[in-house]
């Protein structure tokens, strides 16, 4: 796949509150995993809609990646205008480093948020415009990915080699622990 869509968990859903939350590099390490193993097979595009959470630790991951890799590219495609009006200063500030290195910068709905057929136009437009999706997200812990998720999958049905990749809880799991016995050594 050329273009893959990368999402999950709401850092809210996660009870993550904090930059500093361990929790985070686990999650960073499971996408970098991923994505070099979708950049050594042609990956070209990494897609977030640039939410707080996930989408915004693929985003890093894949500026980073970018050094390594220099085909890779990111693209940031919100779902409304100033999506980040209501976040914090610090929550900013990260949002506006990862959008001034972006490759490619776009809202699917030309305004600011007036409700939920925002979030719905965005998702049918970002599966419409990637190749898969990578997806953070544990079914034995609900959380708004599951609808994504499920959408994914109707649109991999009639989609000829439309990718889901998932990591799971489990997955997350077993990476803390290779961490742990790294760190053990």
């Amino acid at each position: 796949m050329k273009q893959v869509l990368v999402t999950g968990y709401k850092a809210s859903e996660l009870g993550i509150f904090s930059g500093k939350h361990p929790g985070i590099g686990i999650i960073k390490k499971a996408l970098k995993k991923q994505l070099q193993a979708l950049i050594d097979e042609g990956l070209e595009w990494v897609i977030v809609s640039g939410q707080w959470g996930v989408e915004l630790w693929a985003a890093e991951v894949a500026l980073e990646l970018r050094a390594e890799y220099e085909t890779l590219r990111l693209a940031v495609i919100t779902p409304f205008l100033e999506q980040e009006e209501n976040w914090n200063e610090q929550k900013k500030e990260t949002y506006s480093g990862i959008l001034a290195q972006a490759d490619y910068i776009n809202s699917v709905s030309k305004q600011k948020y007036t409700g939920p057929w925002q979030f719905k136009a965005r998702d049918r437009f970002l599966l419409d415009n990637s190749e898969g999706l990578l997806l953070i997200y544990d079914e034995e812990q609900e959380g708004s990915p599951r609808f994504l998720l499920e959408l994914a999958r109707k649109h991999a049905e009639v989609t000829p080699g439309y990718g889901i990749i998932v990591i799971s809880g489990h997955d997350l799991q077993n990476i803390a622990e290779e961490e742990q016995y790294v760190d053990y050594e």
